[in-house]
């Protein structure tokens, strides 16, 4: 008797399945024997353990509101006033002032500190000139005033020396680099008596900056 005749498409797509499945369990079992991090998205590699961390810290310090964020900025605020006071006590041109920072307004410190300025004592003499002229005498209220009249031809003459001089070493020194507003930055350090000054200077007087 003849058998009823088997369909080929049958077997062949049977055993095409059976070879396709090993491979498709293979993948499957190597994908899920990776490790990945809880925390990393799906497809996505897992990051760095030191990636992690300092992205798991940039979260922590991140303000999660108005107030929290005028805090911190309040906080660092005081830690940089903190840091530029050192500074103007230490002299250290990392945490400066913005117009007391580089190379030229140094020089232009160094330059008046190093010199006696008449302008310095503006201030004492002021206050002894204005004592005598409320003394109710004739001949040193005008000895007051003629001590003014003094005092501020030597200050304007003083501070012309001084200015020249500090332009033509500032040329010599820094040719190629921006010196605008330094002679003026150094002249009003000389009306500042030498213990005010901020940055606190840095030479002894006589000392060649």
């Amino acid at each position: 008797m003849r058998g009823e005749p088997v369909p080929l498409g049958f077997v062949f797509r049977s055993r095409a399945k059976e070879e396709k499945a090993p491979v498709a369990e293979k993948t499957t079992v190597s994908i899920s024997k990776q490790p990945r991090d809880p925390q990393a998205p799906k497809g996505r590699p897992t990051p760095k353990r030191s990636e992690a961390q300092s992205q798991r810290r940039s979260v922590a310090q991140t303000p999660t509101n108005r107030k929290e964020a005028a805090k911190r900025q309040r906080e660092d605020r005081r830690v940089q006033m903190e840091r530029q006071r050192q500074a103007l006590a230490s002299g250290d041109e990392r945490y400066l002032p913005a117009r007391d920072k580089g190379p030229v307004r140094k020089f232009a410190r160094d330059f008046i500190d190093s010199r006696f300025n008449i302008a310095e004592w503006f201030l004492p003499m002021a206050v002894v000139i204005l004592v005598l002229s409320m003394v109710r005498v004739g001949y040193l209220q005008n000895i007051a005033l003629l001590l003014w009249l003094v005092v501020i031809v030597l200050i304007v003459l003083d501070s012309l020396a001084s200015g020249l001089r500090l332009k033509k070493r500032l040329a010599e020194r820094f040719p190629d680099q921006s010196r605008k507003g330094a002679v003026a930055y150094g002249l009003m350090r000389s009306l500042q008596m030498r213990r005010l000054r901020l940055p606190k200077p840095q030479v002894k007087r006589g000392e060649r900056p």
